[in-house]
């Protein structure tokens, strides 16, 4: 069963843009225990992402970079096109979310990485996603 959200699960990093857009993201993982099997030393997360554009354009998700490092200090590296499927637009105001899924060998790990968007002008920019702790009950410490 998937443990609740709580305030300290929530990790967040603001990117402010050369043109002075304020772009926040937020990071919200949960242990799936239902998914996980500690005695074959797999452990799953769901994280919900949420993306909110403060500023006065529109702008696209195009491509994201994960770092996902488990306890043993393995990093895996996961780059594409858009978040799950989708290349969204995100107005001025709106909040952009959705939810993923990461597995791991080991009981906890962390993740960071960051997010390359476009404006209307056809501008890149890079967004940062704040790094976060993926904690078990099996793991013997939280990282955050």
């Amino acid at each position: 069963m998937a443990r609740n959200f709580t305030v300290q699960d929530a990790y967040e990093e603001v990117t402010v843009t050369v043109t002075g857009t304020m772009i926040k993201v937020r990071a919200m993982p949960t242990y799936l225990e239902d998914q996980s099997s500690p005695e074959d030393s797999y452990y799953v997360w769901a994280y919900t992402i949420e993306i909110e554009n403060h500023g006065t354009e529109t702008i696209r998700l195009r491509s994201r970079l994960w770092r996902i490092t488990d306890a043993n200090g393995q990093v895996k590296e996961v780059s594409g096109m858009g978040v799950v499927g989708e290349q969204p637009f995100i107005g001025p105001g709106d909040i952009y979310t959705y939810t993923s899924e990461v597995p791991l060998p080991t009981p906890s790990g962390i993740m960071k990485g960051y997010y390359r968007m476009q404006d209307r002008k056809g501008n890149f920019f890079a967004v940062r996603i704040p790094t976060f702790s993926l904690d078990s009950p099996f793991s013997g410490h939280q990282l955050h």
